[in-house]
């Protein structure tokens, strides 16, 4: 940060400003965690010598409360791979369900803006398409934060919705499906050739709010890759060349994140994700009627207050996902706090 020709170069200096924001907040949560730890162990030892019940508790409420922020480090710390630290792209899509799935996919994209508001991560909407008659048929958000697609990589994969729905007059109950694929913003680091000769781009009109300049001009892109199949849209900016550009840095971490896929194939880490949108292939269910229960399939960790989760309180089913797939931790090692 001394160095007088830093800003020579403004985008490796914004990176390092990135890098010592970053150091400096883990050394100072460390340094808070331990201080915490001290003051918790010393008031349960003065409480415990004054038979002082109240404050003994309180001592041991922060004691668990620590365990379980030691427990989410644990996990934070194994976040190694090579595009864990980067920023990440979350693309829903409706499935199975018509004008309910749209309406299914829109909180899904609120939950998911909602987690990282709570992370503090940076949120851009990057895509959406409107349902005929509510909701989403597509969006993409673009998260921006440290670690933000090590934390939600584990989300890709099929989420369904149970619940009375509020378009049938009838107020039956209805199940609906969205799709969520999360792939990673790729930087320097990582080299991924896509010929231009293999892609298909297309221009188009914007939808939804924007102004009359994005409503009225071919501003949105599309650009398809035809040896994949893969398809990447952005409408977020009033210029097609910005569109342009990010779509195509879209369509270059969705191939990296493909041949990811590839290496992991073993341990079938994404499989879930490239089935059907609908019955039999859903990662998490979320029970709205007749009774109230978030579910993920795959680690067994449930929640009995769905308003929560889809607040965008989801740290638990993701960190529960990331020790299973990371490291098949079961337990902390830190003793138990009795």
């Amino acid at each position: 940060m001394e160095d007088p020709n830093l800003w020579n170069d403004a985008e490796a200096a914004q990176k390092i400003m990135r890098e010592r924001t970053d150091l400096e907040e883990r050394l100072g949560s460390l340094n808070r965690f331990e201080s915490e730890l001290l003051d918790a162990i010393t008031l349960v030892e003065l409480a415990e010598a004054e038979h002082d019940e109240a404050s003994e508790k309180e001592g041991l409420d922060q004691l668990k409360a620590l365990k379980a922020e030691a427990g989410r480090r644990q996990i934070e710390a194994l976040l190694s791979g090579e595009a864990d630290a980067n920023d990440t792209y979350i693309e829903i899509h409706a499935g199975a369900g018509g004008t309910e799935s749209c309406d299914w996919a829109r909180m899904l994209f609120r939950m998911y803006a909602r987690w990282a508001e709570r992370h503090k991560f940076k949120v851009e909407i990057i895509e959406e398409t409107a349902g005929d008659e509510a909701g989403l048929k597509s969006g993409t958000l673009l998260i921006k934060g440290h670690n933000a697609h090590g934390w939600a990589k584990t989300e890709s994969g099929v989420h369904r919705l149970v619940r009375i729905s509020p378009f049938d007059s009838n107020a039956r109950r209805h199940t609906s499906f969205a799709s969520v694929w999360v792939y990673p913003v790729i930087d320097d680091r990582i080299e991924v050739d896509v010929k231009e000769s293999d892609c298909r781009i297309d221009t188009y009109r914007s939808s939804g709010a924007g102004g009359q300049h994005i409503n009225t001009t071919d501003s949105a892109v599309r650009i398809t890759h035809i040896p994949s199949g893969i398809v990447v849209a952005c409408q977020g900016e009033r210029s097609q060349h910005k569109n342009r550009a990010t779509a195509w840095n879209m369509l270059r971490a969705r191939l990296y994140e493909q041949e990811i896929e590839k290496r992991e194939a073993a341990a079938n880490a994404q499989e879930a994700s490239k089935t059907d949108i609908g019955w039999g292939h859903q990662i998490r269910s979320y029970v709205l009627q007749p009774y109230q229960l978030v579910k993920d399939l795959r680690t067994g960790v449930t929640s009995g207050s769905p308003g929560d989760v889809l607040d965008g309180e989801l740290d638990s089913f993701m960190e529960a996902s990331l020790a299973q797939k990371l490291s098949g931790i079961g337990q902390l090692a830190i003793e138990d706090v009795d």
